[in-house]
């Protein structure tokens, strides 16, 4: 009986999107090379490829800014 209990959860928490802002978090720190295996696991099977994809184009956007605005700044 506690194991069916044990595998309805895993089960639940496998089947849950994560929010667009972990998706934003988790894209972040792999723009960084950082993630824990426990997070990344959780990652694999929760997250929105969608959501990864419109965070990795934001994410590169913000990098290609903050690139642009050191150099203006290094050329002034």
């Amino acid at each position: 009986m506690n194991t069916d209990q044990n595998d309805e959860k895993s089960e639940n928490t496998k089947q849950e999107k994560i929010s667009f802002f972990a998706t934003l978090g988790a894209v972040f720190w792999s723009f960084i090379g950082l993630r824990r295996r426990s997070d990344y696991e959780r990652d694999v099977t929760g997250l929105n490829p969608v959501y990864v994809i419109i965070a990795g184009l934001v994410g590169v956007a913000l990098f290609i800014g903050l690139l642009l605005l050191a150099v203006s700044f290094a050329l002034k």
